[in-house]
């Protein structure tokens, strides 16, 4: 029997340690590296060549979402399952559009995900049913990538002119921006407007 090779991401060690016990018990699963960061990402795909990457979305270095990006546009012939305690619509959508062949909750249960690892093996797309139910009442993502940047700024707090600075705007800009992020997620101010936007998945 020709195992199928991994590679789990995620910066929690218990949590990457359990996975790779639970999913190392099935006889066509093989784990074949673990890392924390998601800058270690692409380095460890091109060293070990695994089939199917398992990767978390929050992550020091960079966000699994960008981190699926970069290995499937690497063509490397790794497939992406996001494997998230943030079962958030925005990011199941932002993912998929990433690359990602798949998305489930860490609370799924060790034999369904080792199931799902295998579909994605085989070529297939798998998501947690709620969770897609989920994304699509939810509906699109309103922001633009702009909008997106400053609300992230936003989210770490500052002045607008701190927040200018880090965006490499002006502050009449950034106030365009904030102003229309706020109106978009119907919110009172800057700093709902960036919570209302993590909350989402859009940021």
């Amino acid at each position: 029997m020709t195992s199928i090779r991994l590679l789990l991401a995620d910066d929690q060690d218990l949590v990457r340690g359990g996975l790779a016990a639970l999913l190392s018990l099935e006889p066509d699963l093989e784990v074949v590296a673990q890392v924390g960061r998601g800058d270690e990402v692409l380095d460890a795909v091109r060293l070990h060549r695994p089939d199917i990457a398992l990767i978390d979305i929050e992550m020091p270095g960079a966000d699994g979402i960008e981190v699926t990006r970069q290995v499937t546009s690497a063509l490397l012939g790794c497939r992406c399952l996001i494997v998230t305690t943030f079962g958030r619509p925005g990011y199941l959508r932002r993912a998929m559009e990433a690359g990602a062949s798949g998305f489930v909750v860490k609370d799924t249960p060790a034999e369904r995900l080792a199931q799902m690892v295998r579909q994605v093996a085989s070529g297939q797309h798998v998501v947690d049913p709620q969770l897609a139910a989920d994304s699509l009442a939810g509906g699109i993502d309103p922001l633009t990538d702009r909008e997106r940047d400053v609300l992230r700024a936003a989210a770490a707090g500052g002045s607008i002119r701190a927040i200018a600075e880090s965006v490499h705007l002006s502050p009449g800009t950034v106030r365009n921006h904030l102003s229309s992020a706020i109106g978009k997620t119907n919110s009172q101010n800057r700093y709902e407007a960036a919570r209302e936007a993590q909350y989402r998945g859009w940021i």
